[in-house]
C-alpha cells in the first residue's frame, strides 16, 4: 500500500477539525424525522450530511433515554454549575446551623444564669 499523499492527510485533518457539532435539539429533530418515516433514512442522512451509522447511534441513544425516563430512572448527571450552586448552598446552610447552635447555647447559658432550670 502506497503512503498517503500529505495533501490528502491535511484535507482529512481539516475536515475532522471543522466537523459540525450538532446540538441536542438538532439530533432530536433528525431522529424524529427518521422515526416519522416520511423519507428513507439514507435520504435523510444525505440531506443532513451525516453518516447513517451516526443517525442510528443517535436514534438508539434517544430511545434508550426515553425508555429509562418512562421506567422511572430519572437520575442524571449534574452540571458543573449545579454542583457549584449546591455546594455554595450547603456551605451557607452549614454556617447558618453553626450560628444557630452558638445562639442556642448562649440562650441556654443565659437562662441557667438567670435562674432557669438548666434543662
Amino acid at each position: 500500500m502506497a503512503p498517503k499523499d500529505p495533501a490528502e492527510k491535511a484535507v482529512r485533518d481539516i475536515r475532522r477539525r471543522t466537523r459540525k457539532q450538532y446540538s441536542a435539539e438538532e439530533k432530536i429533530r433528525i431522529v424524529l424525522e427518521g422515526l416519522r418515516g416520511e423519507e428513507s433514512i439514507a435520504h435523510l442522512c444525505r440531506r443532513e450530511g451525516i453518516a447513517e451509522s451516526l443517525y442510528y447511534s443517535w436514534s438508539k441513544e434517544f430511545l434508550e433515554a426515553g425508555k429509562k425516563r418512562l421506567s422511572g430512572d430519572t437520575a442524571r448527571q449534574a452540571t458543573t454549575d449545579e454542583v457549584k450552586d449546591l455546594r455554595r448552598e450547603m456551605r451557607d446552610l452549614k454556617e447558618l446551623v453553626a450560628d444557630l447552635s452558638v445562639e442556642n447555647r448562649l440562650l441556654k447559658k443565659s437562662m441557667t444564669g438567670a435562674g432557669g432550670d438548666g434543662a
